[in-house]
């Protein structure tokens, strides 16, 4: 499913327009987006938990020429699903 046909299922879910739908998603993913970037820690019972993480510097090699190259640290996003999201994904 791509962000269109989700808006497009919100808006007949929720009785709303597709523009309100695409609003509400913008605004959903926006304040996500901000609460990881103060480092905080999202919670969605039953649903998941977003978090930002640390990666550390690491030796890699490239995949063309085999040179072992230094991958520098970074910061990503961890998800880590609920129990309803995975009871719902192993029925």
């Amino acid at each position: 499913m791509r962000k269109p046909e989700l808006i497009t299922a919100i808006a007949d879910q929720a009785d709303l327009s597709k523009d309100k739908a695409g609003e509400a998603l913008n605004a959903i993913l926006e304040q996500i987006s901000k609460a990881l970037e103060r480092q905080e820690t999202i919670s969605l019972i039953g649903f998941g938990s977003f978090a930002q993480r640390a990666r550390g510097a690491r030796k890699g090699k490239n995949p063309q020429t085999g040179e072992e190259i230094e991958i520098p640290a970074s910061n990503t996003v961890a998800f880590k699903p609920g129990k309803a999201l995975k009871d719902a994904v192993n029925q």
